[in-house]
């Protein structure tokens, strides 16, 4: 399959005016796969209404059938497909959408292709904060299902080369736009009961729920075996080379491998000869949420880093 490539990032502020918007749109319309520029990492998009282009999704990357998507949209009313909305839930979203945030919410049953909800009574709805997608999903006007364009267990990709390197031969076309600003998947709150439980953590964090709705967030307990969202059974965020933490300082030299990354704080740069360094303001932390920034955050650093393609 040849991969078709639209380079928008000259059209960024009106993307109505790409010569070649309307391709762009007839691909979405014909089910095929189009991965696309978000802040949060590169997104494999397709029409969330088509079973033919959400099978493609899971085709194309490889992905287990049971690991739910995530629908995006850009406009409130667009979630007809949705049961109900939980008023603290509409309280988050009126303040952080748009943006790297993702609300599981009841679906109503037969309106989305099954395969985005991998058979679950909800789904999990994102409205996008980057140019590119709004535009996009505005012009197109449906609901896009879209994981990470990338090989399923490889990290995520944040700029276009990355999708190329997985995905070129594999999907209809790729977007090419802007670096993701952000670098790491959106939070997923489980807004299905109440209080609301984090499904997977990322750059909008509990502190900032809840201090938009006091109270909101409990503690999560879910069965690793039956995921309600993306990234919560199987391996994700995965380099293929080593990632070694450092959790304080050093009193000496320390000789690491080429070939490893190492995620740590600033002050210990000095201290490291050969490995590929990672700064890391996090080791403020708890150790649990070290844990969880440390497996989120180590592709992207690696990217962000440009060392010599070590993930």
């Amino acid at each position: 399959m040849e991969t078709y490539v639209w380079d928008v990032r000259n059209y960024v502020d009106d993307l109505s005016t790409y010569p070649q918007i309307g391709e762009i749109t007839a691909a979405f319309h014909a089910d095929e796969l189009v991965a696309i520029p978000t802040e949060t990492v590169y997104g494999l998009a397709a029409n969330a209404y088509s079973s033919e282009a959400v099978g493609k999704v899971y085709a194309a990357k490889g992905r287990p059938s049971d690991n739910p998507l995530i629908v995006h949209i850009h406009r409130s009313d667009q979630l007809d497909f949705i049961d109900a909305v939980h008023p603290a839930a509409r309280q988050l979203m009126d303040e952080f959408w748009p943006g790297a945030i993702s609300f599981i919410l009841p679906v109503k049953a037969g309106m989305l292709a099954p395969q985005v909800t991998a058979g679950l009574s909800s789904v999990a709805v994102r409205m996008p904060k980057d140019r590119v997608a709004r535009q996009l999903l505005q012009i197109t006007d449906l609901p896009l299902a879209a994981p990470s364009a990338n090989l399923s267990g490889r990290p995520s990709p944040t700029q276009f080369d990355h999708v190329l390197e997985d995905l070129d031969g594999r999907i209809y076309g790729i977007i090419q736009g802007p670096d993701s600003d952000i670098g790491i998947e959106s939070t997923v709150v489980d807004c299905t009961s109440y209080p609301f439980k984090i499904a997977r953590p990322g750059s909008i964090t509990e502190s900032m729920l809840e201090s938009v709705v006091p109270g909101c967030i409990t503690e999560a307990d879910y069965n690793a075996e039956a995921p309600i969202a993306p990234g919560m059974k199987y391996r994700h965020y995965a380099p293929n080379s080593p990632v070694q933490l450092i959790d304080g300082g050093i009193r000496s030299a320390l000789t690491v491998d080429a070939a490893t990354a190492v995620i740590a704080p600033e002050s210990v740069r000095n201290g490291l000869t050969a490995a590929t360094f990672i700064r890391s303001a996090l080791m403020s932390m708890t150790s649990k949420q070290r844990q969880l920034v440390c497996m989120m955050y180590c592709a992207q650093s690696i990217i962000t880093m440009q060392s010599s393609r070590l993930y």
